[in-house]
């Protein structure tokens, strides 16, 4: 990885957001944390160097919980990102959330079981806040932009990210909308935490494919479904991703680039010269 292989914006999403980036080069990052879940192709979106990385590799070919997103966040920020970009399928938990509409939401519940989502541990213990797991800015930016696009786009709600693979039961579709949760994914959990932790700008799309299994009247979720909606949704994602990147300020400061600043629990001196060296890339000003 050469000094020509940065850029300021990562995208993480599906296989269509490779036609937005002209001039894309192929770049490979070593991680700590091992292979992130592909190459990430970097090029430029409006005179924006642009890293778009495909969450389930080509081809779709890792489920959620097989993701390695502590790797594909670390090779986010070793490009030099500083605004991350996700577009997800979900599913919707509300009437008034149609298919082909887009969430932008604020706030995230976990119902994953068991998945890497920190970079710290192994001698220096970091309890960062996450009240709200989301980059203000960049929310704000997708939805301007999402309206712009002509998108019917809604702003806020929470995404309670489960582990699937196999989508939700009946029961627990139910408990969800109970629960006041808005729209139900896979992913995007563990992506926003380690962002946080990486001191990256991070929001997200999140593409609404069908009703989940709740509604009545509804044909059940199945995979066709999903998918031909998804591949719908791609052009819109991408109209709203070709209209964001040139509007970020991408100097701005913005309190997610310090989130780990004072979050730090562990005295310098006792965390070993070892974890030390392997989380330099974000400790290690904080830690001189």
């Amino acid at each position: 990885m050469g000094e020509a292989d940065t850029a300021k914006v990562g995208v993480i999403g599906g296989s269509g957001f490779y036609e937005l980036l002209a001039d894309a080069r192929e770049v490979r990052v070593d991680t700590p944390f091992g292979e992130p879940s592909d190459v990430y192709f970097v090029g430029e979106i409006g005179g924006v160097t642009v890293a778009f990385l495909p969450r389930h590799a080509r081809g779709h070919r890792i489920q959620p919980s097989d993701v390695n997103y502590r790797a594909n966040i670390w090779g986010m920020k070793a490009l030099g990102v500083r605004y991350v970009l996700s577009a997800s399928a979900v599913g919707s938990l509300r009437e008034d959330l149609k298919p082909l509409d887009i969430v932008v939401p604020d706030q995230l519940y976990d119902r994953t079981k068991g998945r890497p989502s920190t970079f710290f541990g192994d001698g220096v213990v970091v309890h960062m806040a996450f009240a709200d797991p989301f980059c203000p800015y960049v929310t704000e930016q997708i939805v301007a932009a999402a309206r712009a696009a002509g998108a019917t786009v809604h702003a806020g709600g929470t995404y309670v990210c489960i582990e699937g693979p196999q989508f939700s039961t009946r029961a627990e579709s139910n408990v969800y909308r109970k629960h006041g949760f808005d729209v139900i994914g896979m992913t995007n959990l563990q992506e926003a935490k380690l962002a946080r932790e990486a001191e990256l700008c991070y929001a997200t799309m999140a593409l609404v494919t069908d009703y989940d299994v709740w509604y009545e009247g509804e044909e059940d979720v199945t995979l066709e479904q999903v998918l031909a909606n998804v591949r719908r949704n791609v052009e819109t994602a991408q109209a709203i991703v070709r209209r964001v990147v040139p509007a970020l300020d991408l100097e701005r400061d913005c309190a997610c680039r310090h989130a780990v600043e004072h979050a730090i629990n562990t005295p310098a001196e006792l965390i070993p010269e070892s974890t030390r060296q392997r989380l330099d890339l974000l400790i290690g000003k904080y830690l001189d």
